[in-house]
Protein backbone atom coordinates (compact mmCIF):
# COMPACT_ATOMS: atom_id res chain seq x y z
CA UNK A 1 0.00 0.00 0.00
CA UNK A 2 2.70 2.34 0.53
CA UNK A 3 4.21 1.80 -2.32
CA UNK A 4 1.28 2.25 -4.55
CA UNK A 5 0.31 5.82 -2.52
CA UNK A 6 4.65 6.66 -3.34
CA UNK A 7 4.02 5.73 -6.96
CA UNK A 8 0.48 7.81 -6.92
CA UNK A 9 2.36 10.95 -5.40
CA UNK A 10 4.87 10.74 -7.79
CA UNK A 11 2.39 10.26 -10.92
CA UNK A 12 0.69 13.35 -10.04
CA UNK A 13 3.38 15.56 -9.00
CA UNK A 14 5.07 14.00 -12.73
CA UNK A 15 1.20 15.26 -14.67
CA UNK A 16 0.83 18.80 -12.66
CA UNK A 17 5.14 19.43 -13.51
CA UNK A 18 4.10 18.64 -17.15
CA UNK A 19 1.18 21.01 -16.97
CA UNK A 20 2.69 23.73 -15.30
CA UNK A 21 5.76 23.29 -17.58
CA UNK A 22 3.77 23.33 -21.03
CA UNK A 23 2.71 27.32 -20.44
CA UNK A 24 5.00 29.41 -21.89
CA UNK A 25 5.26 33.19 -20.00
CA UNK A 26 3.84 35.60 -22.05
CA UNK A 27 6.28 37.96 -23.10
CA UNK A 28 5.13 41.83 -22.57
CA UNK A 29 6.33 45.22 -24.54
CA UNK A 30 8.62 45.70 -21.16
CA UNK A 31 10.51 41.91 -22.32
CA UNK A 32 10.61 43.10 -25.44
CA UNK A 33 12.58 46.59 -24.34
CA UNK A 34 14.44 44.25 -22.27
CA UNK A 35 15.59 41.93 -24.63
CA UNK A 36 16.55 45.20 -27.52
CA UNK A 37 18.44 46.24 -23.92
CA UNK A 38 20.89 43.69 -24.42
CA UNK A 39 21.50 43.95 -28.50
CA UNK A 40 24.15 46.34 -28.19
CA UNK A 41 27.69 46.51 -26.15
CA UNK A 42 28.78 49.76 -24.22
CA UNK A 43 30.34 50.71 -27.25
CA UNK A 44 27.69 50.85 -30.01
CA UNK A 45 28.44 47.47 -31.60
CA UNK A 46 26.31 44.61 -32.17
CA UNK A 47 26.08 42.06 -29.45
CA UNK A 48 26.57 39.35 -31.53
CA UNK A 49 25.98 36.46 -28.87
CA UNK A 50 22.72 37.81 -27.30
CA UNK A 51 21.53 39.17 -30.83
CA UNK A 52 20.04 35.86 -32.36
CA UNK A 53 17.99 35.22 -29.05
CA UNK A 54 16.91 39.11 -29.30
CA UNK A 55 15.19 38.61 -32.37
CA UNK A 56 13.87 35.17 -30.91
CA UNK A 57 12.27 36.97 -28.62
CA UNK A 58 10.65 39.56 -31.04
CA UNK A 59 9.30 36.86 -32.84
CA UNK A 60 7.88 34.89 -29.92
CA UNK A 61 6.23 38.02 -29.22
CA UNK A 62 4.38 38.45 -32.42
CA UNK A 63 3.44 34.94 -32.36
CA UNK A 64 1.93 35.33 -29.00
CA UNK A 65 0.65 38.34 -29.71
CA UNK A 66 -0.11 38.37 -33.63
CA UNK A 67 -3.57 41.23 -33.25
CA UNK A 68 -1.56 43.66 -31.10
CA UNK A 69 -0.65 47.02 -32.58
CA UNK A 70 3.25 47.10 -32.55
CA UNK A 71 3.83 42.91 -33.68
CA UNK A 72 4.53 44.19 -37.38
CA UNK A 73 7.50 46.58 -35.53
CA UNK A 74 8.57 43.96 -33.80
CA UNK A 75 8.87 41.32 -36.74
CA UNK A 76 10.81 43.99 -38.52
CA UNK A 77 13.52 44.51 -36.03
CA UNK A 78 13.74 41.05 -35.83
CA UNK A 79 14.39 40.85 -39.52
CA UNK A 80 16.97 43.88 -38.83
CA UNK A 81 18.75 41.96 -36.80
CA UNK A 82 19.07 38.54 -38.78
CA UNK A 83 20.24 41.18 -41.48
CA UNK A 84 22.94 42.44 -38.98
CA UNK A 85 23.70 39.14 -38.45
CA UNK A 86 23.57 38.43 -42.15
CA UNK A 87 21.48 35.37 -42.40
CA UNK A 88 19.66 35.87 -45.35
CA UNK A 89 17.43 32.77 -44.62
CA UNK A 90 15.53 33.77 -41.56
CA UNK A 91 15.76 37.81 -43.42
CA UNK A 92 13.63 36.46 -46.04
CA UNK A 93 11.52 34.57 -44.10
CA UNK A 94 11.11 37.14 -41.83
CA UNK A 95 9.99 39.65 -44.88
CA UNK A 96 7.67 37.25 -46.16
CA UNK A 97 6.08 36.83 -42.73
CA UNK A 98 5.07 40.31 -42.28
CA UNK A 99 4.48 41.13 -45.95
CA UNK A 100 1.44 38.16 -45.46
CA UNK A 101 0.46 39.14 -41.80
CA UNK A 102 0.55 42.74 -41.86
CA UNK A 103 0.28 43.98 -45.43
CA UNK A 104 -1.24 47.25 -44.77
CA UNK A 105 1.37 48.17 -42.15
CA UNK A 106 4.12 50.64 -42.92
CA UNK A 107 6.77 48.29 -41.78
CA UNK A 108 5.96 45.80 -44.99
CA UNK A 109 7.31 48.11 -47.79
CA UNK A 110 10.16 48.82 -45.36
CA UNK A 111 10.94 44.73 -45.08
CA UNK A 112 11.04 44.45 -49.12
CA UNK A 113 13.13 47.92 -49.42
CA UNK A 114 16.11 46.29 -47.23
CA UNK A 115 15.63 42.55 -47.99
CA UNK A 116 15.84 43.88 -52.46
CA UNK A 117 18.62 46.13 -51.76
CA UNK A 118 20.37 44.61 -48.22
CA UNK A 119 20.42 41.01 -48.62
CA UNK A 120 19.60 40.11 -52.05
CA UNK A 121 21.61 42.91 -53.63
CA UNK A 122 24.57 43.43 -51.19
CA UNK A 123 24.97 40.66 -48.68
CA UNK A 124 24.11 37.19 -51.45
CA UNK A 125 25.16 39.51 -54.64
CA UNK A 126 21.54 38.28 -56.84
CA UNK A 127 20.58 40.79 -58.47
CA UNK A 128 18.03 39.24 -59.73
CA UNK A 129 15.86 38.42 -57.13
CA UNK A 130 16.79 42.15 -55.58
CA UNK A 131 15.51 43.14 -58.57
CA UNK A 132 12.00 41.63 -58.00
CA UNK A 133 11.39 42.24 -55.08
CA UNK A 134 12.25 45.72 -55.00
CA UNK A 135 9.56 45.63 -57.86
CA UNK A 136 6.70 44.03 -55.77
CA UNK A 137 7.51 47.19 -52.93
CA UNK A 138 7.09 49.02 -56.16
CA UNK A 139 3.59 47.35 -57.22
CA UNK A 140 2.30 46.59 -54.11
CA UNK A 141 3.19 49.75 -52.44
CA UNK A 142 2.61 52.29 -54.99
CA UNK A 143 2.00 54.92 -52.51
CA UNK A 144 4.52 54.02 -50.32
CA UNK A 145 7.45 57.26 -49.72
CA UNK A 146 9.81 54.44 -50.11
CA UNK A 147 9.41 53.79 -54.16
CA UNK A 148 11.46 56.18 -55.14
CA UNK A 149 14.35 54.22 -53.18
CA UNK A 150 13.51 50.95 -54.51
CA UNK A 151 13.79 52.23 -58.04
CA UNK A 152 16.75 54.15 -57.38
CA UNK A 153 18.11 50.68 -55.50
CA UNK A 154 17.13 48.69 -58.88
CA UNK A 155 18.70 51.20 -61.34
CA UNK A 156 22.20 51.22 -59.20
CA UNK A 157 22.06 46.75 -58.53
CA UNK A 158 25.21 45.23 -59.21
CA UNK A 159 26.81 48.16 -59.18
CA UNK A 160 29.84 49.00 -56.99
CA UNK A 161 29.89 52.33 -54.46
CA UNK A 162 32.54 54.10 -56.96
CA UNK A 163 30.30 53.57 -59.92
CA UNK A 164 26.70 54.71 -58.18
CA UNK A 165 28.74 57.56 -56.89
CA UNK A 166 30.02 58.48 -60.56
CA UNK A 167 26.31 58.17 -61.75
CA UNK A 168 25.25 60.50 -59.23
CA UNK A 169 28.06 63.29 -59.98
CA UNK A 170 26.94 63.04 -63.86
CA UNK A 171 23.35 63.27 -63.00
CA UNK A 172 24.07 66.13 -60.87
CA UNK A 173 26.07 67.60 -63.37
CA UNK A 174 23.61 67.59 -65.89
CA UNK A 175 20.98 68.90 -63.88
CA UNK A 176 23.47 72.09 -63.31
CA UNK A 177 23.61 72.21 -67.56
CA UNK A 178 20.11 71.93 -67.69
CA UNK A 179 19.41 74.90 -65.58
CA UNK A 180 22.02 77.22 -66.62
CA UNK A 181 20.46 76.86 -70.05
Amino acid sequence: MKNTLKIMVFAILAIAMLACGGKEKKLTQEDLKAAEATLFNEDRTVNEEAAPQVAETFCKFVEQNPNDSTAAQWLFHAMEINVLLKDAEKSAELCNQLTSQYPQSHWAPRSLLLLGSFVYNDQLNDTAMAHVTLQRLIDEYPESELVVDAQKSIEYLGLTPEEIMTLIMMSQFEEEEEEEE
